[in-house]
């Protein structure tokens, strides 16, 4: 089973993905900002982070780029989730190190077909 960091502040939107997410076999480990999701991308070592780029603390452009630069974590996948899909923000989340991107509200077979891709499933 493939662990997945869901990096999510807003409760409605993690209880839908991380429900979803666990019905197709994920273990789901959460966190509400940027400080907790480098935090726990290195202590669970995730298969894959969802990471929504809106975040107190610590926004998620932050946060995708203290794991990247974090040898223990540098390889772990991640796909950027924002709801401000403005022109300019997919290239800003791969230039942060994000390796996919993906819009809010969430379209979740497609965002489904990303995770399967950057697993290799």
């Amino acid at each position: 089973m493939s662990k997945v960091l869901l990096v999510e502040d807003n409760e409605m939107n993690r209880d839908m993905l991380s429900r979803r997410l666990e019905r197709k076999g994920f273990d789901v480990v959460y966190a509400q900002d940027g400080c907790i999701a480098v935090d726990l991308a290195s202590s669970e070592q995730p298969a894959l982070i969802l990471m929504d780029m809106s975040l107190p603390v610590m926004d998620g452009w932050e946060a995708t780029r203290r794991i990247k630069a974090d040898p223990g974590t540098k390889n772990i996948p991640i796909i950027a989730l924002t709801a401000h899909a403005m022109a300019g923000d997919r290239e800003r989340a791969m230039k942060a190190g994000c390796e996919d991107y993906d819009t809010k509200p969430v379209d979740f077979p497609r965002l489904l077909g990303k995770i399967e891709l950057l697993l290799g499933h």
